[in-house]
């Protein structure tokens, strides 16, 4: 079983940044590709990015390429999501996942989902 917590969510004015942690309470976290993803009332949940079990290889979602980062510590069980130059259609609840699946062209969710933290981007 893995939980994840979300954390660094809050509201800012665009331009500004933040930096999202997911924790993960699970044995073997680095067994584990890791995601983010996001969803806005009315819309399903989008994937915003992806990284590789080893911290190597990452996917972004377009409209946040060159803003977001996606990065992992494995000794501390820790995903995280630096967001630069943040716009208002930014905002949304970001969701952290565990075991996203790479498909040829993004990465897939995977089964386990954490409760997810708020991010509103004032224009």
């Amino acid at each position: 079983q893995v939980q994840l917590v979300e954390s660094g969510g809050a509201l800012v004015q665009a331009g500004g940044s933040l930096r999202l942690s997911c924790a993960a309470s699970v044995r073997n976290f680095d067994d584990y590709a890791m995601g983010w993803f996001r969803q806005t009332p009315g819309k399903g949940r989008e994937f915003v990015a992806g990284i590789n079990w080893y911290g190597d290889k990452t996917n972004y979602e377009d409209s946040v390429k060159g803003r977001f980062t996606i990065s992992r510590d494995n000794a501390k069980n820790t995903m995280y999501l630096q967001m630069n130059s943040l716009k208002p259609e930014d905002t949304s609840v970001y969701y952290c996942n565990a075991g996203v699946v790479w498909n040829g062209r993004t990465y897939v969710n995977g089964t386990y989902w954490g409760q997810g933290t708020q991010v509103t981007v004032s224009s």
